[in-house]
């Protein structure tokens, strides 16, 4: 999104009150995939009323139900609001009264006439008249409730325009509340004022005694919203559920309602609830970009693909539609496509920052650096404005720059000749990978684009692929051939080229040859070897951190391992009582019988024991081979918070020095056995020999992934090693990954690296390696 439109916290819930409060045409629009859901407030348009009050808003009880604003010069259709005379205004006013629509009227018809004028000169957004026609009839009566209000309304409308009013507007509203503690429509209108200020719980508070005093679809939607901006996932649900229960037909609430899902991680009943929405509004394009980001999470490419191709049948100049869907195909692999929707999207808006950083990215990953390189400057010109929050497009621009200025310079050179993890400087790499600001002092900037140095030729690859990253999966399959390759000539006495040197290869080669495919397959992430880094940040340790739940989101890529950590923790926890509370031990035991989710198990910890009040850690081990009876240190599990809302619930792995000395003491042992397996392994033909090969190979991965020795990629990396090593040993693995699982978190959460060895051969599905295989080129 362009810098000028990111809107600020304030803006946020302004724009969000407004898609969902106000009984006026708007447009919503996205930040980016992450920040799926911010709206942007533009300007109604003049004339009848918008499609939006046919079907969102139920605005029985607002106070003004005259003409939309107008702007003088606009619609003709418009009556200028500026050309209003004293007949009109009268005419308005007493329809008003007919319509009994005066708040806190008295028994004077001639003084509920003077307040209906004010509130008409409100409903045509002339609030300086209003206010001053409100201050006249109060110099006659200074308790006189509706002027108070009208005054408190025109206050809280100038304030969209000056936020010193909305401190007036509060005095006045306060001044009702305590003169007519009993109308609901006060403390909603309080409300309203309240939340663009960002005081969230206090608008809340007031909303839920609006509701209490009398309940409508309005309300219950406009406190929904609120509750949905403080991540309060489930009660904003119940909201909106509420409200769709006394209006059915409100396509906006029920798309708010899949958008609680969504973020919960509940990606089903999100896509039915949009899909509900549509039956409501089929030509809703919110909902069918939302649609569209959920079968994007649910990993189905070809019902998003369809989703966000009906939002631009509908609007083909629908701009976040355009961007998700390019973003979706970036990361499916289709980088030409992908880039003619950034491309559509920058014709319509030539600042939006998401769209152009991707237009870089994915020319830089098509080697198209001229093009990626002149769409990077264009995001790093476009800086934040004092007291700004950068967004994450320009905190990463530079790196991206940087990096790619690296891959140009050496595009000539062979790849065995150079080494990102020794060429770039130490702060850079540390920086790049932690994703901090680019504050890197004495920073010599890599070499500009040299015009000798051609950019890469279009290439035409036409190779289907299972995962969900077509590009990933084929340059994974290449580096699983080129590991294959390598291995192989290792166990043939033969050396590899390496860094620019020729020596035999060693267990770290191998995981670089995957490394280097990995990096190429998508320059977006720094994916670096974590002992590389400076040794001032590497003594502190890097964290590799995994939120599974953060107060009402679940993390759906773990969803599967869910109930395997819960059972490690409930097991810990009783190891842990055995020995230090023996006493209490059935008393725990019988308690951590009727736990079925994480959830439930803070509070039972705090009943079971005093010293667990904000949360607890659990740490898993690993047990050694090479040392028998040793175990290292594994992952740290962390629950902190209540069942309120604000559980986080974690894993990390902590990369320290002496960790990784450990580890990569373990990896180097098994690499060694492994090579003379392997080349034994040449010499013989026996099935027996093969299957030991495997299962080192097996349980050398299975400390790798323990260890998370990257900054990004472990997993893939570490799978290709697996494939390429067991195609080495004349195996070929005809099986695939079940579905919800990842390589990396079943090593870390099986106990042993023999019970990783037979739970991924049980699904390897390894059979003997066709002979064409030793004819490849040398991918290398």
């Amino acid at each position: 999104m362009q810098r000028n439109m990111a809107p600020g916290s304030r803006a946020v819930v302004a724009g969000v009150l407004a898609l969902l409060c106000l009984c006026r045409a708007t447009s919503s629009s996205e930040a980016s995939s992450l920040t799926l859901f911010d709206s942007e407030l533009s300007r109604p348009g003049c004339g009848s009323l918008s499609d939006w009050d046919e079907y969102a808003a139920d605005c029985e009880s607002s106070v003004l139900q005259l003409e939309p604003d107008c702007e003088e010069g606009g619609d003709p259709s418009c009556e200028s609001t500026f050309a209003l005379n004293a007949e009109k205004i009268l005419n308005q006013a007493k329809l008003f009264i007919e319509q009994k629509k005066i708040p806190f009227p008295v028994d004077n018809q001639n003084i509920n006439e003077e307040l209906a004028i004010g509130y008409v000169l409100i409903g045509n957004g002339l609030y300086d008249e209003a206010v001053k026609h409100f201050s006249l009839l109060l110099q006659g009566d200074p308790e006189l409730v509706s002027a108070i209000y009208g005054r408190g309304i025109a206050y809280g409308k100038k304030s969209l325009q000056d936020i010193k009013n909305a401190d007036l507007a509060l005095y006045e509203l306060n001044r009702v509340i305590t003169l007519e503690p009993n109308w609901p429509e006060v403390y909603e209108q309080r409300a309203e004022i309240l939340s663009p200020l960002g005081r969230i719980s206090e608008a809340l508070a007031d909303l839920s005694r609006a509701v209490q005093l009398q309940p409508s679809a309005r309300l219950y939607r406009h406190r929904g919203t609120l509750l949905f901006i403080s991540e309060d996932y489930v009660a904003a649900m119940e909201d909106f559920q509420q409200s769709l229960e006394l209006k059915k037909n409100q396509p906006i609430a029920m798309l708010y309602k899949g958008l609680t899902f969504f973020h919960r991680g509940l990606l089903k009943e999100a896509i039915e609830t949009f899909r509900e929405a549509l039956k409501l509004k089929s030509d809703f394009i919110d909902a069918y970009k939302s649609l569209g980001q959920a079968y994007r999470e649910l990993g189905d490419f070809e019902s998003a693909m369809e989703s966000f191709q009906k939002a631009l049948l509908l609007d083909q100049n629908h701009i976040q539609s355009l961007q998700l869907r390019g973003m979706m195909l970036y990361h499916h692999g289709s980088l030409q496509e992908a880039i003619g929707n950034f491309k559509r999207c920058l014709q319509l808006e030539p600042y939006n920052e998401v769209c152009q950083y991707m237009k870089g990215l994915s020319h830089v990953a098509m080697g198209q650096f001229y093009e990626g390189i002149k769409a990077q400057t264009k995001v790093m010109l476009n800086a934040p404005l004092l007291g700004q929050k950068a967004s994450s497009e320009y905190l990463k621009v530079k790196y991206l720059r940087e990096y790619s200025r690296y891959l140009h310079s050496h595009l000539d050179v062979p790849v065995a000749e150079y080494n990102v993890d020794q060429d770039l400087p130490g702060n850079f790499k540390n920086h790049w990978a932690k994703n901090l600001p680019f504050l890197i002092e004495d920073y010599e900037e890599q070499p500009g684009l040299q015009p000798h140095i051609k950019d890469v030729l279009p290439q035409n690859f036409d190779t289907p692929g299972f995962l969900p990253n077509a590009r990933i999966h084929r340059a994974m399959g290449l580096a699983t051939v080129e590991v294959m390759q390598a291995m192989h000539r290792t166990w043939s006495n033969s050396k590899v080229r390496v860094n620019g040197k020729t020596r035999q290869m060693q267990w770290r080669d191998m995981f670089d040859i995957a490394v280097k495919w990995r990096r190429i397959a998508d320059p977006d992430q720094p994916v670096l070897w974590l002992d590389q880094m400076p040794a001032r940040s590497l003594s502190r340790g890097f964290n590799n951190h995994i939120n599974l739940i953060r107060g009402q989101i679940i993390n759906i890529r773990y969803l599967a391992y869910f109930d395997s950590i819960l059972d490690f923790i409930k097991d810990r926890i009783l190891v842990y009582h055995g020995a230090y509370n023996p006493r209490g031990l059935l008393e725990v035991r019988q308690a951590l019988e009727n736990v079925n989710k994480v959830e439930d198990l803070l509070p039972i910890m705090k009943q079971v024991n005093s010293k667990t009040r904000d949360g607890f850690t659990v740490n898993s081990k690993v047990p050694s081979m090479k040392d028998p009876g040793k175990e290292y240190d594994g992952f740290t599990i962390t629950i902190t918070g209540d069942r309120v809302g604000n559980m986080l619930f974690s894993v990390e792995t902590q990369t320290t020095e002496e960790r990784t000395q450990q580890y990569q003491s373990e990896v180097e042992s098994i690499y060694k056995d492994l090579t003379a397996k392997g080349k034994a392994l040449m010499l013989s033909t026996e099935l027996g020999d093969a299957d030991a090969v495997c299962n080192l190979i097996l349980s050398l991965v299975y400390y790798f992934c323990n260890l998370m020795p990257l900054s990004r990629g472990s997993s893939v990396v570490a799978y290709a090693v697996v494939m390429g090593a067991v195609m080495a040993s004349g195996k070929e693995v005809m099986g695939r990954i079940p579905k919800g699982k990842l390589v990396d978190f079943e090593a870390m959460t099986t106990p042993s690296p023999d019970g990783f060895s037979k739970m991924a051969k049980s699904w390897m599905n390894l059979k003997s390696l066709p002979s064409w295989y030793q004819s490849l080129p040398k991918k290398s």
